[in-house]
Formats: structure tokens, sequence, C-alpha cells
């Protein structure tokens, strides 16, 4: 089983997962993801950046529904954010999480998520519900990041590969259940992208192939519909257009009203300001790392982190405006 070593993209797309496009099966009541109380509230405290407030809020879910998954999905999605904002880095004229060492404090974010997935196929043993097969697959989706992110390919595969079963009887049990099409959307997006050894090893292994525009599709339903998912997804299609396609100005306006709605944010100014400089707005994506660098960030490691990315970016924005370069 050594035979192949998954490309970066390829294990990227390994942890977002596949599902199919239609499903033979009908669901008997289809619905919209329903979140137990206080869990929106969670939501948006971390996408305003608030996650030692969202993870007490995580917690206290936990306390109050402890055979419920989101408490612990909740937990590990803040501790995704501290994680990504102290792996990112300033590359190629943009911010981005590319690679993590494998650190033993990493073991909170995993144990939690294998927590959710534990507690969803418990409860599946008792009643099939779509939820609980789409928290069980973002249990094992969350894992898969993670271990993608650390470069860990083949635990990031085993990852997916038990995520895309969980997340397939999900859409086939309930085919409105939009916050799925967030990992779909992202799958057909970067299966779509990778490079031509990537697709042939792809091919190999399995993998189904991807179609990038049904991907962008997707990732807009889930912005407008989505109930859990859908600021991951503007999140990422922004990034994603801007890092494969170049097509800054639909990055900026996709990525706009996730800054509008949560302007405490630094990653998401960090993104505004990279899509600025690419457009040639020098004062503009200043403006919007000074932004980002300025907030009061709790953690002490990530607000470190980001004073380092407020100097790459702006020294990157020096080097674009001297003379004779490009």
């Amino acid at each position: 089983m050594n035979f192949f070593r998954v490309p970066r993209r390829a294990a990227i797309f390994l942890c977002v997962i596949s599902w199919p496009a239609a499903f033979l099966a009908k669901p008997a009541s289809a619905q919209k993801l329903h979140l137990p109380t206080g869990a929106s509230a969670a939501a948006d405290k971390i996408y305003a950046f608030d996650l030692d407030a969202a993870t007490a809020d995580a917690q206290r879910i936990q306390t109050e529904l402890p055979n419920h998954p989101i408490g612990y999905l909740l937990e590990a999605e803040a501790l995704w954010w501290k994680l990504w904002g102290t792996s990112a880095e300033f590359r190629f004229g943009m911010v981005d999480a590319r690679h993590r060492a494998k650190l033993a404090d990493d073991q909170r974010y995993f144990d939690l998520a294998a927590r959710a997935s534990t507690l969803a196929l418990a409860e599946l043993k008792n009643h099939e519900t779509a939820e609980m097969h789409f928290y069980a697959g973002m249990g094992d989706a969350m894992a898969a990041r993670l271990y993608g992110l650390r470069g860990e390919n083949r635990a990031t595969a085993r990852a997916g590969v038990r995520a895309r079963e969980q997340f397939l009887r999900a859409i086939q049990l309930d085919p409105e259940l939009v916050d799925a099409d967030f990992g779909l959307g992202l799958y057909n997006y970067y299966a779509d992208t990778l490079s031509s050894i990537a697709k042939v090893l792809s091919f190999f292994m399995g993998i189904p192939g991807g179609n990038k525009q049904e991907g962008i599709r997707q990732l807009e339903k889930d912005m407008e519909e989505g109930v859990l998912t859908p600021s991951e997804a503007r999140f990422y299609l922004a990034l994603n257009l801007h890092r494969y396609d170049q097509q800054y100005e639909r990055a900026l306006a996709v990525l706009g009203p996730l800054v509008e709605k949560y302007p405490t944010n630094p990653l998401f100014l960090f993104a505004q300001g990279d899509l600025l400089a690419k457009l040639a707005r020098k004062e503009q994506a200043l403006a919007c790392y000074r932004a980002a660098a300025a907030l009061s960030i709790q953690d002490p490691e990530c607000r470190k982190h980001l004073q380092e990315l407020l100097k790459a970016a702006i020294a990157g924005q020096a080097s674009v405006a001297a003379p004779g370069t490009h």
C-alpha cells in the first residue's frame, strides 16, 4: 500500500469528500439542518474570531447536550481557526495555511472530531437520520483537513473515505440538507483543478473526478441557503478563486459580505487585503492589513503570528511597488 504518495492538492480534496450529483432514494420529509439552541450564536462567534467565547459556548452545549455531536464540532471548529491562523504564511501574494508541523497539542482537535463522529454513530444505531449521518461525516472530515494540513496523506484518505460514506447516506436521505453542498462543492472544485499527474493517481485510487463550475454552483448555493457552513463556503470559494483562477474581482465580491458581517476576523481582512493588492489598490490593501493587525486577539500565539503576517504582507507590497519589480 505504499506505491502512491497523494499529491498536496489530492490530500486537500480528500479532506472534503465527494458525493454523486443525484440519488434514486426519495426522503420521507426533506428539511434543512436543525441546530440546537445556542449553536448558531457559537458559530457566529467563531467567524467573528471571538474564539474563547465560542469555545465556552460550545462546551456549555456539550454539558447541556452531552450526547449531541454539535457542541464538539463547534469546539473543534473554533480550534481549527486558531490552528489555521497560527499556521498561515504570506507567500505568492496571499495569506494561506499551506502546512503545519505535527504537534502534540493537535490531539485535542482530533479528540473532539472523533467524539462528534462517535456520538453520531451511536445515535444512528437507534434511529437513522440524515442529520446524524451529516454530523458523523463532519467529524471525520474535520479530522481529514488537519491531517491534510500536516501532510499525513494516508490518514487524510482514510478519514476522507469514512466521511464520504456518511455524507452519501445523508444526502440520499435528505437532498435538502444544503450544508452538504459545502463539501461537495469543494470536492468538485479541487478535483477539477488537480494537475494531470494527480488526476492519474486519483484514477488508480478510485477517486471520482469533479467539475469546477458545478462546485462553484454548489458553494454558492450553500452560501445562500446553508445553516452551519455558509460562512466557510464563502471564505473558501473566495480563496480558491484567488489561488487557482486569479479571478480577483469575483473573489473580492464573494468575500465582501463576510468581511462586512465579521469585521473582527483578521483572516478575512487579510484575504481582502490580498485581493485588493492583486487589483493594484495598494492603499486599500494596506488599510486592510493594518486593520487586521490592530484587532484585539485573545490568544497570544495567534496575535504574535498575525503581527508577523502583517510585516510580510506590507513588505510584499513594498516589493511590488519597487522599481523594476513585477
